[in-house]
């Protein structure tokens, strides 16, 4: 699942693309909004929040999220495809561009008012222009038994981390993705190093947590289970961990660097 900065930069894109223009063509395919015509409607705003991409366009927000398999795409009008048309499912055209959105984990047209209510249980936007860090850090706090893992990659508590940031931030602050965030002595700091970690790779195509771009060493233990630590050459280990039985994801830690 994308983290929010790989969202960030698709509404950034989509944005310079589509902004201020209108719609010669729109196609929904997906059945409740199969028949949803934005056509001739100008295109206000593409934006972020957390994981979520919204495309405003006349009186409508068209909602989605990439979820695992999903992209936003942008052509050419004329330009042939690079994913296969059977796994488009929304397709928006102006007169100098064309998107199209492939195997979107999700989508939905909405109204102004529909749109904040679905994303009203969102915490701070890690790369929104209200971020507020002191909330991030109260929420995190609400349930001081939650693995500090867990509590990181709940959407309701900061908008924007994936597991590949929360893996990463446990190492860099020497936690073990299972201590409880009651035993996290500076979750103020653990907040502040999540913003700035997400929001210097929210314009890279190769994100770096480690300073290092090259391939391989991107990462201090994201996805790098039994090699050595980068760090103090300890094997690390893989777990699995997450709020519900169906929201489990890969942890990854170093048994010497993080408690």
């Amino acid at each position: 699942m994308p983290e929010g900065d790989t969202v960030y930069r698709a509404a950034h894109t989509l944005d310079r693309a589509l902004h201020g223009a209108t719609l010669t063509r729109c196609e929904f395919r997906v059945p409740r909004f199969a028949t949803v015509d934005l056509t001739g409607e100008t295109v206000s705003e593409v934006a972020s929040r957390g994981k979520h991409l919204l495309i405003r366009v006349g009186e409508a927000s068209i909602h989605s999220h990439l979820k695992m398999e999903g992209a936003w795409h942008l052509y050419r009008p004329g330009e042939a495809w690079r994913r296969p048309t059977f796994q488009a499912r929304a397709v928006l055209e102006t007169a100098d561009a064309v998107a199209v959105g492939f195997d979107l984990g999700l989508l939905e047209v909405l109204s102004p008012a529909e749109e904040a209510a679905r994303l009203d249980y969102l915490g701070p936007d890690l790369l929104g222009p209200d971020w507020d860090a002191d909330e991030a850090t109260r929420r995190i706090r609400t349930r001081p038994e939650r693995p500090v893992a867990v509590a990181l990659a709940d959407q309701s508590t900061l908008a924007g981390l994936g597991n590949v940031y929360v893996n990463e931030l446990c190492f860099l602050r020497g936690l073990a993705p299972t201590r409880p965030v009651g035993e996290v002595t500076d979750v103020p700091g653990l907040v502040q190093l999540a913003h700035r970690l997400i929001t210097a790779n929210r314009d890279r195509t190769e994100r770096t947590t480690t300073g290092d771009t090259r391939r391989g060493a991107r990462t201090w233990v994201y996805s790098r289970a039994g090699r050595p630590c980068l760090r103090c050459g300890s094997r690390i280990e893989r777990g699995r961990l997450g709020r519900t039985d169906l929201a489990v994801r890969d942890t990854y830690w170093c048994p010497h660097c993080q408690t």
